[in-house]
């Protein structure tokens, strides 16, 4: 076989290290980002917090000098003596202190969660018990779950204990757990939903009033009050309407779940990366200064560089210069990217800040990218985790996106307006005839939206709304 040498040219697209870095550092959360760059700043020496930097009072021409010298010049040509600098002239040190760690532990220090077995055993540590009780509670408090109720039978807690506790008891157990019930909050340790209630009632009619009647209804008719059979209740109970009533009132008006309001997950609070505020002239976009420290070159460090020296620490000192450069740049790029990202959609949804959600305008990816000239994939990056303080709340920008439903008029609806009109008609109907999809699908179309009962019904399941025999209130 003849051998031959052929010759092919082709194209193609190689991402280099700094667009890497920008991609990674666009698609990044606040919170990441203050991580990265604190990462930054710890291993690069030509990284400074600019916040940190004292400026001089007066101007000298050896300042006057650097600030000419363009950032984009790799080689910086002041020569420095490195016998005649043995500290950091910045006027704060390059080490930290025990009393700045005091300080930062002190600054950042929060209380531990407190869990619902933590919130009991504090209660039980101010009461009067015995070790042998003491010892009994905290089983007992190990078994409640996070709904405030007992997790396991009362005969098998008395058999583990056994073992360790002589002569013990079932009546001894039970004595144990009725101190937990009189704990707070109320109806904790109860062994099912109507003993929770009827510990609750008891609570209460120790403040004063009657409340016979809803604790024989809890403790003997639950199961008619679960089918909402009125007329059972009005039959075995022999009361009027108005006693029952009341009694339906009072029981409302209680905790079915006393233990999931202690011990709750703390809440997470988001750091707005933009700022929406009117003003005179309209409705202006700014960056949240308060989002990220201002991070740029360190000039101490970068003096040290001198032209033509091919040492070691020079070579090191040129690299660490360059990639902080590439840093400062690409968390540059983010920012404006970001706020051109914003305005778009502020520009886009001026409706929704003059009236609310119902006024949202349906938008797509496609859309802020075709205005920016910029990839629908950078636009998801921009627009995932970031957040924009406005008026009407703190949103992600993802919120601002929707799909397009038709209308009657042959335009197109945003689905989160759609969705707000559907929690108006359901936060208006009568709770004893709740509004069917059918029907709700058809008081959306006389607002001139075309929806089918299908879509209604995907809707109110992302509203977190039940159909609408969950809804029915019978009493």
């Amino acid at each position: 076989m003849k051998q031959a040498l052929q010759l092919k040219i082709g194209q193609s697209l190689t991402m280099t290290p700094q667009l890497q870095q920008a991609i990674k550092l666009l698609q990044m959360s606040t919170l990441d980002l203050q991580q990265e760059i604190s990462r930054a700043l710890e291993e690069n020496p030509l990284l400074e917090r600019e916040d940190e930097i004292e400026q001089p009072l007066e101007p000298t021409d050896h300042a006057i000098r650097e600030q000419e010298t363009p950032l984009e010049s790799v080689e910086v040509a002041v020569e420095t003596d490195w016998s005649d600098t043995n500290h950091f002239d910045l006027n704060r040190p390059m080490t930290r202190t025990a009393s700045d760690d005091e300080y930062d532990s002190f600054e950042n220090r929060t209380s531990e969660a407190l869990t619902l077995s933590d919130h009991l055993l504090w209660q039980l540590n101010l009461m009067p018990l015995t070790e042998r009780d003491m010892l009994i509670a905290r089983v007992l408090i190990d078994s409640i779950d996070a709904d405030g109720f007992l997790d396991a039978d009362l005969e098998e807690i008395t058999e583990a204990l056994g073992e360790e506790l002589e002569e013990l008891e079932l009546d001894e157990v039970e004595c144990v757990l009725h101190q937990i019930q009189r704990l707070d909050p109320v109806g904790v340790g109860a062994r099912g939903i109507a003993e929770s209630l009827a510990i609750q009632l008891a609570a209460l009619g120790l403040l004063g009033g009657d409340v016979s009647l809803p604790l024989s209804l809890v403790q003997n008719h639950l199961d008619l009050l679960t089918k909402k059979d009125r007329a059972g209740l009005k039959r075995v109970l022999k009361c009027t309407d108005d006693a029952l009533d009341l009694a339906l009132e009072l029981i409302r008006s209680l905790d079915p779940k006393p233990g999931s309001h202690i011990g709750s997950s703390e809440p997470e609070y988001v750091t707005p990366d933009l700022i929406v505020r009117r003003s005179e002239e309209g409705w202006v976009v700014e960056l949240n200064p308060d989002a990220l420290p201002r991070v740029g070159i360190n000039q101490t460090y970068q003096n040290y560089i001198k032209s033509g020296d091919k040492s070691e620490t020079n070579d090191y000192l040129k690299n660490q210069l360059q990639e902080a450069r590439w840093f400062v740049k690409s968390l540059k790029s983010r920012a404006e990217t970001l706020l051109k990202v914003g305005t778009c959609i502020v520009e886009e949804q001026i409706e929704f800040f003059e009236k609310g959600p119902v006024a949202m305008k349906p938008m797509v990816l496609a859309d802020i990218a075709e205005r920016v000239e910029m990839h629908e994939s950078t636009i998801s990056r921009v627009t995932t985790q970031k957040y924009m303080h406005t008026p009407r709340g703190t949103l992600e920008l993802k919120y601002f996106f929707s799909s397009h439903v038709g209308t009657d008029g042959g335009g197109e609806a945003s689905s989160t307006a759609i969705k707000e009109h559907l929690k108006e008609l359901i936060g208006a109907e009568n709770p004893k005839k709740p509004l069917s999809d059918n029907k709700l699908s058809e008081l959306l179309a006389t607002r001139g939206f075309k929806v089918a009962r299908r879509t209604v019904a995907k809707y109110r399941e992302m509203l977190g709304i039940g159909g609408s025999s969950e809804r029915k209130q019978v009493f």
